[in-house]
C-alpha cells in the first residue's frame, strides 16, 4: 500500500479495538530532552513518523547518538550543542523547525534550516524579532531558513494568540543561558495544554520552569539530567477512531491516559457534548454508534481536531459551528478550506465565513467521487473514516501523507473493518 498514489474506501463498519499510536507531541519532546542530557537516556514507545525521523536525524547532527530497536530509542545526548555540519533538514514537520530554532541557536554560528515549502510559509515571527539585531541574523529565503545568533537571559514577550511552539522553544533553550530570563505572554494564550506537556516533560529531565502571573521564570545555569520515558498514547491520533465509533460503528481505543494533558483530550467532552457517551473502560475509550446533534464547538486549544470535528457535526443533526479556527488556515495545508471543500464533494452541507465553519447536519454523505488529501496527513485520515458510512465508494488520493503523523493508519482502520481496495 505504501507506494499507491490512491485508493479506494469502500463503506464499511467500524468496529473493534485499536491501541492509540504514541503521542508526537511527546515523542518530540522526550527526544530533545534527552538529546541535550549529558548520559544515557531510553525513550520507550516511540513511532516513527516522518515529522519524529526529522527530528531525529536533527538532533543528530548536534552530536547526539540514537540507538533503535522496535519501539524503543536509546539517546547519548551532548555536553554542548556543535554546530550543524550541513542544513537542518525538517522535512515538514512544525515541531522539529520551533522547537530546535532557538536551541540551534546556542552553537553562535550559522545555523541552516530546510524543509518542504508548505513549512517554510508558516510564519516565524517570534524569532525574527528575536534575531533580528546585529550581529545576528534572521533570514527566510524561498527554500531555506538562516539563523545566527546566541539568545540572551532577558524578558521575551511573546503574543500568547501566535503558536505555542515558539513559547516550547524558548522553554527548551533559556534554562543553558548564563543568567535567568522571564517569558511574559500578552493576549490570551492558545493552546496552552501544549506549554504543559512541555513543562511536565522538562521536570522529566530535571528542568524547572516557573509559573509567574504573566508567564514563566525560567533559571539559567540548569543542566538536563538523562531519564528513562515512556511516551503515553496519542487523543490527536484516537480521535479521528473514536468519532468512527460514534458515528458508524464502535470502537475501543486503548493505551489512552484519563487524566492525561494532552489539549486534544477535549474530543472526549466534544463527543459528549454532541450526545456520544464515552465509556470509560481500563486503559481506554469506547465509544459507540449514536444519535449526534449539533453544537458550538472552540478549538482554539485544540486546532489539531478541525478535521474530525467536523466529519462528526456534518452528520449531527442540527445546526453547528466551530470557531476560533483561524489556525487552521496554516498547518501542512489551508484545514478550513480543505475540510469544507472536502466534505462538501463528499456530500455534507458546511461552509467557512472568516475563520468559523457552518454546518447543517445531515444523516449520510453520498460519496462516489474521487477526493485528494490536500498532501495533509489529518485530511486523508478525515477522508478514511468519512468514506466508511458514505453510501458510495470513495476514491482518495495521496493517501500516504498519514506517514506524517500516523503510519499504521490503514492497518488499524482494515483491523476494525475498513474496507481498502
Amino acid at each position: 500500500m505504501t507506494n499507491k498514489d490512491s485508493i479506494k474506501l469502500l463503506p464499511s463498519i467500524l468496529k473493534g479495538e485499536i491501541k492509540a499510536p504514541p503521542s508526537k507531541s511527546m515523542s518530540h519532546r522526550a527526544l530533545i530532552a534527552a538529546a541535550l542530557s549529558n548520559g544515557i537516556s531510553k525513550i520507550s514507545n516511540v513511532a516513527f513518523s516522518e515529522d519524529i525521523i526529522a527530528t531525529i536525524k536533527a538532533l543528530e547532527q548536534i552530536g547526539a547518538t540514537f540507538k533503535i530497536k522496535k519501539d524503543i530509542v536509546i539517546v547519548k545526548g551532548v555536553k554542548s550543542i556543535k554546530q550543524p555540519h550541513r542544513a537542518v533538514d525538517c522535512n515538514e514537520s512544525g515541531s522539529t523547525l520551533r522547537f530546535l530554532i532557538p536551541i540551534f541557536s546556542l552553537c553562535n554560528k550559522e545555523v541552516i534550516f530546510t524543509g518542504k515549502e508548505s513549512l517554510l510559509k508558516r510564519p516565524q515571527t517570534v524569532y525574527e524579532k528575536i534575531f533580528k539585531k546585529k550581529p545576528n541574523y534572521y533570514k527566510n529565503e524561498n527554500d531555506k531558513i538562516m539563523v545566527k545568533g546566541f539568545l540572551k537571559p532577558k524578558n521575551y514577550i511573546i503574543d500568547g494568540s501566535v503558536s505555542s511552539q515558539f513559547i516550547t522553544g524558548l522553554l527548551y533553550s533559556l534554562p543553558l543561558l548564563n543568567g535567568n530570563s522571564t517569558i511574559e505572554i500578552v493576549n490570551t494564550l492558545e493552546s496552552k495544554s501544549y506549554i504543559d506537556l512541555t513543562i511536565d516533560m522538562l521536570q522529566e529531565f530535571n528542568i524547572q520552569i516557573k509559573t509567574t502571573e504573566n508567564g514563566y521564570l525560567i533559571e539559567g545555569n540548569q543542566v538536563f539530567s538523562p531519564s528513562n520515558y515512556k511516551v503515553e498514547g496519542d487523543y490527536s491520533q484516537a480521535a479521528f477512531f473514536l468519532v468512527g465509533g460514534a458515528i458508524n460503528g464502535g470502537v475501543k481505543v486503548t493505551d489512552l491516559m484519563p487524566e492525561s494533558k494532552q489539549g486534544d483530550r477535549a474530543i472526549v467532552d466534544v463527543l459528549s457534548k454532541v450526545n456520544s457517551p464515552v465509556i470509560h473502560m481500563e486503559n481506554g475509550l469506547t465509544t459507540v454508534n449514536s444519535n449526534t446533534k449539533g453544537t458550538i464547538v472552540d478549538i482554539s486549544n485544540c486546532p489539531d481536531l478541525g478535521p474530525i470535528i467536523s466529519l462528526l457535526l456534518c452528520v449531527s443533526k442540527g445546526t453547528s459551528k466551530i470557531i476560533n479556527a483561524g489556525r487552521l488556515r496554516i498547518k501542512e495545508s489551508d484545514r478550513i478550506e480543505s475540510t469544507v471543500q472536502t466534505l462538501s464533494a463528499l456530500g455534507a452541507n458546511i461552509k467557512s465565513v472568516n475563520d468559523e465553519i457552518i454546518i447543517q447536519g445531515k444523516k449520510t454523505l453520498q460519496g462516489g467521487i474521487t477526493v485528494d488529501s490536500y498532501n495533509d496527513h489529518r485530511i486523508a485520515m478525515m477522508i478514511s473514516i468519512a468514506a466508511s458510512l458514505c453510501e458510495n465508494p470513495v476514491i482518495l488520493t495521496n493517501p500516504m501523507a498519514i506517514n506524517k503523523s500516523y503510519p499504521s493508519f490503514y492497518i488499524d482502520y482494515k483491523s476494525i473493518g475498513g474496507i481498502i481496495k
